[in-house]
């Protein structure tokens, strides 16, 4: 069964940075998308960024400030989110979809297996 596990989340001032990381276990990663999605109190799950084994997306709302990546041999993920902004705060999350899908962050209902989630503040 796919599990996955995010941390790095925290507290942050206005223009800081932090580092996610989403730790898979039962499955590898080659074969897999992972996605970052995140929801702000009162608001959707929207997607943030996601990664395949040749691509990667990210929301215009975030491109050029965050940076996906992943270490295959980790079975890690991780997320560098910098100039982070009020706004950014919210529970970031990460998922799967089944295997061999492609990373499409439109595409939210097929990610089917998620984390738990972490929390990630940035003010002031």
């Amino acid at each position: 069964q796919l599990q996955l596990v995010e941390s790095g989340g925290g507290l942050v001032q206005p223009g800081g940075s932090l580092r996610l990381s989403c730790v898979a276990s039962g499955f590898s990663l080659d074969y897999y998308v992972i996605g970052w999605f995140r929801q702000a109190p009162g608001k959707e799950r929207e997607g943030v960024s996601c990664i395949s084994s040749s691509s990667t997306d990210y929301a215009d709302s975030v491109k050029g400030r965050f940076t996906i990546s992943r270490d295959n041999a980790k079975n890690t993920v991780y997320l560098q989110m910098n100039s982070l902004k009020p706004e950014d705060t919210a529970i970031y999350y990460c998922a799967a979809p089944p295997a061999f899908r492609l990373c499409e962050l439109s595409r939210i209902t097929d990610f089917d297996s998620w984390g738990q989630g972490t929390q990630v503040t940035v003010s002031s």
